[in-house]
């Protein structure tokens, strides 16, 4: 994967692809350290969904973050290219996360899509699609291999 140019359909003066590029930096430094950095690309009434939860407004988006990078060793991202249409855009992504929680701090890697909309030039709605049992429920010490067996036997 590569930090290629959006594809556009569309407007060619869109803010969008600024705003993307700014998305796609703010989560290759995200840490627990420095959320405040959040309210940089998202407005102050963003909703987010992803398949663990969702939060709305910034307040909360930092809390579930605080939560979500409490206990990460190390986290980074490569964005496949966007595709836009108007104020709205996918960006597909693998993630490669060390977790203190999540097979001894060994690194996983989760592939996933995020889409997004714009408003404003800030995100307003971002939705994580991804497996939470590849995040999750795989990594797990016991269940994880009984999951890991399953998606084995009916693939």
């Amino acid at each position: 994967m590569n930090s290629a140019p959006a594809i556009e359909v569309g407007h060619r003066d869109s803010p969008v692809p600024a705003v993307l590029e700014e998305f796609r930096v703010l989560f290759n430094q995200l840490d627990k350290g420095n959320l405040g950095k959040l309210p940089t690309v998202y407005s102050g009434d963003i909703r987010f969904i992803d398949p663990l939860g969702s939060v709305e407004g910034i307040d909360a988006l930092n809390h579930y973050f605080a939560g979500a990078y409490a206990n990460v060793i190390s986290c980074r991202f490569e964005f496949d290219d966007s595709v836009v249409q108007g104020r709205f855009a996918t960006i597909p992504w693998l993630m490669h996360l060390r977790h203190k929680r999540i097979r001894g701090g060994r690194e996983i890697q989760v592939a996933g899509i995020s889409h997004l909309e714009i408003e404003a030039g800030k995100i307003c709605y971002h939705r994580d699609y991804f497996d939470a049992g590849q995040l999750l429920y795989e990594n797990l010490p016991v269940i994880g291999g009984v999951i890991r067996w399953v998606k084995g036997y009916a693939g």
